[in-house]
């Protein structure tokens, strides 16, 4: 007999008394009626928690150099953004790129994870990869084309992801390698050909780099200053662009062998004649523009009288606020009062921006042309424009004014805009406007002795460089070649693509004055480092596979010229989509594959699953024999895996195998498990779900087959997939492939039409579900075969849709990886995303130095457990007045800090002594799956909150409430929640919190003592 003991509490003896009033003060209730609060006093309490008020503007920013951009991006919203993109055909954005860059393809491959993959891409078309991530006018560019400008939520962040995924690689200490392929020693004479680069600016650092890549050995460049960089490091303040990002993309050029001689000045130290009198063959003249226009109202004028130009005043800013640009230690220009900038392109704007960081407290930047016309872009002018720099739209500089050996003001005439476009000076309107500091930013100009050392090239009447614009040489010297500022294209994208033009006009000068031909279609090599020389083969059952990664049997494999151009992306091997003896011929209905609704609504690409009611092929086993004879004859290296169904027949199976088998196949797949449609006609799942059938068929298509593998595929619609497995095995089937599609009702509209619905009468049949809405299901049967059954080949399919999941699945104990949705969501292209990031996956294992990382996500700084709970109610939420002592507190740190202390240095790791190849990963992950038995209920786990991570939005709270044990306090005045003792490490606040890592699971330190409710004794 048992005795039950109630608990007594201040509730009595109702367990379902509502406990915890206190903590639940915050959560939501419904409303029964209107909410009334007078106006007054949400005008006082919305001030209490707003969050886009500025508080760092103008004079709070000195000596503040941290990132402002708009477009930076966290992991988080690098994997958002990049989510959101459409990956369109013939992509508009790539059209807008001065340097081609396959933007669709970097931002397919970090959606999925890929940054390495990402980063390849990038940097295989753009050098400077990342310094544009940082700096180009992408508004102008890129995403001036993007097609979802046309819809409401606004176009791609496309520079925020180009810099997000180059700066992840930049942390992975990987150098740059030739093209493998490219064996430098049996290069011609050509090869060895001496070529000079003057300045070691963007369009010179790119063209060295494309022909080192081309296997170019004797590349020097010439630099008068002690770093390289050119204005990317001198003038683009390091807010906008940090020193180490060029030292990074220098060191990436220098791993391939490229010299930089350092202090030595063209037109002092040598001329471009004199280079050609050296024994260079060819030469890149990459220099800027070094002498500012300056009006002549400040001629004398210094910056002790406090003048300065955009070419004394950014320097000297970079040169204080870079560290580990120069070995000086220089101080910031020290500003003070007012400062008047004159011009309005980007230049006048890094002037403006830095002038406050230089101890401004008002900047005026004063023009000519309207606010709407001005020169400089949106990423630039915005900055200025948030920070309270103040615009002075339509002036002309009249005179300076100069007291006491002190500018005191400036005056300026009134333009206007005629009738033809032109602005004209109104000379009977014209203000004072009171100044301490000048700054002139109205362009630059070669001077006459530049001009002199760079003969034979020659200058056109704007003053720049006379060039062949499609082959980069000089129209009187072909054997000299320019780009960048020279020839008047004066942004780092515009010089990088400068450059990456000119090398291969270099090359092909070379190459012809050696007799020696090139390809009349430029064929510059990619970027390369070891990853790309990690071997992804496997080998299974004697049939060697060059990657992994197939195509499923599904409709990226209707016909067989779709299998052919798989194959000419990349695709690893093809299952050929199923196919019957004529007989059992089928004819689809229509609509059959729809989107689904598991990922909610979201129209477009990266769909989390699809419904489909299509059957089988429709064209014929003739058809398909002759198909495989063309794909083998022409991919003898691609596998193709022949797809059959047939009803539960001897002679059907063992005859559409052996017919199969003679037209070249080098493995069938048995189609047991089709959901839909063939059932009904005594096939597919109508066989797969019984494990005597499923012995049966195996033990005749053996008998066909002799010594040719094959695979039966199974289904995930029974209770438990092992035991057709093991019926399978038992037949004599040489693996298996898990699993097909799920069988279920997708939707139903509000009117009770299903979707998608047949004919008039608006019918439909239960349908097959893929997509990575079944991954967890495909894991499942993998992981559970493969514990089962250790070693047994398994392909597996259902939800891979990256490397990143591929992987999951091999260490689950998968051997080879089909694919198909990922495919409907993208196109074929998608396979070389995988081949990178596998590979990448697979070195980084063998790489201990890069342990920390999580797959291709690099490590966030660790605080310890401790050091999180020690600032458990000290740290401030970021709004309201919260936000102004944080935003006193940073300026006082700024106001304090060594701006030129040493940077982290870019570390080169060696290369892994061994590094993981596949066979050696199958399974790994297999051990650690059980039963739930086998797990250990005495080392609990309860969640940490890192105060500093929270958005304050309380997901957890909420969560813990209505769904788990209420054991989070969420504070009014802050919303910070506080996880409690009563925490029982359910973990669902970290599921719902939108921050990655903000809640963490930690080793719980008291007892865990379960709440029994009632207690219940013998």
């Amino acid at each position: 007999s048992l005795e039950m003991e109630h608990n007594k509490t201040s509730h009595g003896d109702k367990v379902s008394a509502v406990r915890d009033i206190e903590v639940l003060a915050l959560n939501p209730r419904v409303h029964t009626h209107a909410t009334l609060r007078p106006t007054h006093k949400t005008t006082k309490e919305k001030a209490h928690w707003k969050r886009n008020k500025k508080c760092n503007t103008g004079c709070d920013l000195k000596k503040d150099f941290a990132d402002i951009k708009h477009t930076t991006l966290t992991e988080r919203g690098a994997l958002f953004e990049a989510d959101r993109c459409l990956k369109c055909a013939d992509a508009p954005c790539q059209k807008g790129c001065p340097t081609q860059l396959d933007i669709k393809a970097f931002i397919s491959s970090i959606a999925t994870k890929n940054y390495y993959g990402a980063a390849k891409a990038i940097f295989s078309d753009n050098p400077l990869g990342l310094t544009c991530g940082m700096v180009c006018p992408v508004s102008e560019l890129c995403v001036g084309g993007c097609n979802l400008a046309a819809a409401e939520e606004g176009p791609i962040n496309i520079g925020g992801l180009q810099q997000f995924a180059t700066e992840v690689f930049s942390k992975m200490g990987i150098p740059q390698i030739r093209d493998p392929s490219i064996d430098v020693a049996s290069l011609p004479p050509s090869y060895a050909a001496k070529i000079a680069f003057i300045g070691a600016g963007p369009a010179s650092l790119s063209a060295a780099t494309f022909l080192a890549r081309l296997g170019y050995s004797k590349l020097t460049m010439f630099e008068q200053q002690q770093y390289p960089g050119g204005l990317s490091s001198m003038e683009i303040p390091q807010f906008r662009l940090p020193f180490g990002v060029v030292d990074f993309e220098v060191k990436l050029m220098q791993d391939l062998g490229v010299k930089i001689e350092y202090g030595k000045s063209l037109g002092r130290d040598f001329t471009v004649e004199s280079l050609k009198k050296d024994g260079y063959e060819a030469v890149f003249v990459g220099v800027g523009m070094p002498q500012p226009k300056v009006i002549s109202m400040f001629d004398g004028l210094t910056e002790n009288e406090g003048f300065y130009t955009s070419k004394s005043f950014l320097p000297r800013v970079s040169a204080a606020s870079k560290p580990g640009m120069c070995g000086c230690k220089s101080d910031l220009p020290q500003l003070w009062g007012k400062v008047v900038v004159l011009g309005a392109g980007d230049t006048a704007f890094d002037c403006a921006t830095s002038s406050f960081r230089s101890g401004a407290k008002r900047v005026v930047v004063a023009f000519r042309r309207s606010v709407p016309l001005i020169r400089a872009v949106p990423e630039e002018s915005e900055l200025a424009k948030e920070e309270n720099c103040e615009w002075l739209p339509y002036v002309q500089p009249k005179q300076v004014v100069v007291r006491d050996g002190r500018i005191v003001a400036i005056e300026f005439y009134q333009t206007d805009e005629n009738d033809k476009g032109e602005y004209v000076v109104d000379e009977d309107q014209f203000m004072r406007v009171k100044c301490d500091f000048v700054v002139s930013a109205f362009g630059s100009e070669i001077t006459k002795d530049l001009r002199a050392a760079c003969s034979p090239l020659t200058f056109n009447s704007h003053g720049y460089a006379h060039i062949d614009l499609d082959k980069m040489h000089a129209k009187d010297a072909d054997w000299v070649f320019a780009g960048g500022d020279l020839i008047g294209n004066g942004t780092t994208v515009e010089a990088v693509n400068d450059g990456k033009t000119a090398a291969w006009g270099i090359h092909s000068f070379i190459q012809e004055s050696y007799g020696l031909s090139v390809p009349q279609e430029p064929k510059l090599p990619n970027f390369f480092t070891p990853v790309d020389l990690v071997d992804i083969s496997v080998d299974v059952l004697g049939i060697k596979f060059p990657n992994p990664f197939g195509l499923a049997s599904a409709t990226p494999c209707t016909s067989a010229d779709m299998i052919r151009r798989s194959f000419e992306a990349g695709w690893g091997f093809a299952v050929t989509k199923t196919y019957s003896l004529l007989k059992d011929i089928v004819t689809n209905v229509s609509p059959r594959i729809v989107r689904g609704t598991t990922s909610g609504h979201k129209f477009g690409p990266n769909q989390g699953s699809f419904l489909n009611i299509e059957l089988i092929s429709e064209k014929t086993e003739a058809y398909w024999y002759q198909a495989i004879r063309e794909l083998k004859a022409d991919f003898p290296d691609r596998p193709i895996i022949a797809s059959i169904m047939c009803g539960f027949n001897k002679e059907d199976w063992q005859l559409l195998a052996r017919r199969s088998i003679e037209a070249g196949s080098d493995a069938l797949e048995l189609n047991l498990s089709c959901p839909h449609g063939m059932g009904e006609r005594g096939m597919g799942l109508a066989c797969g779900q019984d494990p005597e059938l499923v012995r049966d068929i195996c033990k005749w298509v053996r008998e066909a087959c002799g010594t040719v593998p094959f695979f039966a595929k199974l289904t995930p619609n029974v209770t438990d997939v092992r035991s057709i497995a093991m019926a399978a095995k038992e037949g004599g089937a040489f693996g298996v492939t898990a699993i097909n599609t799920i069988s279920g009702l997708m939707g139903l509209k509000s009117d009770a039409t299903p979707w998608p619905a047949v004919g008039n009468a608006r019918n439909t049949t239960y349908g097959g579900m893929s997509g990575n809405a079944t991954r967890p299901v495909a894991l499942r049967a993998v992981s559970a075969v493969s514990k089962m059954l250790p070693g047994y080949p398994i392909l597996a399919t259902g939800g891979i849709d990256s490397a990143d999941v591929g992987l999951q699945f091999l260490q689950a104990g998968a051997s080879l990886l089909q694919i198909c949705s990922a495919v409907q969501n993208q196109d074929f292209t998608v396979v070389q995303d995988y081949i990178t990031g596998l590979k990448c996956l697979l070195y980084m294992k063998g790489q201990a130095s890069l342990a920390r990382w999580d797959g291709q996500s690099p490590p966030k700084p660790e605080p310890s457990i401790a050091g999180i709970k020690e600032k458990r109610g000290k740290v401030l939420p970021k709004f309201g007045h919260y936000k102004e002592q944080l935003a006193k507190m940073n300026t006082a740190q700024c106001a304090g800090q060594d701006l030129l202390a040493a940077p982290e240095q870019r570390q080169v790791l060696p290369q892994p002594e061994v590094v993981p190849r596949i066979q050696d990963i199958l399974g790994c992950a297999v051990p650690r799956i059980g039963t739930y038995n086998d797990l250990n209920n005495k080392e609990q786990a309860v969640a940490l909150v890192d105060e500093d991570l929270c958005i304050n939005c309380g997901k957890c709270y909420m969560t813990c409430n209505d769904s788990g044990y209420q054991a989070i306090q969420f504070d009014a005045q802050t919303h910070i929640p506080r996880i409690t003792d009563d925490c029982t490490g359910c973990t669902l606040c970290v599921s719902v919190c939108p921050i990655p890592d903000c809640i963490t699971m930690v080793p719980r330190e008291i007892p865990y003592v379960p709440n029994r409710g009632v207690e219940m004794k013998a």
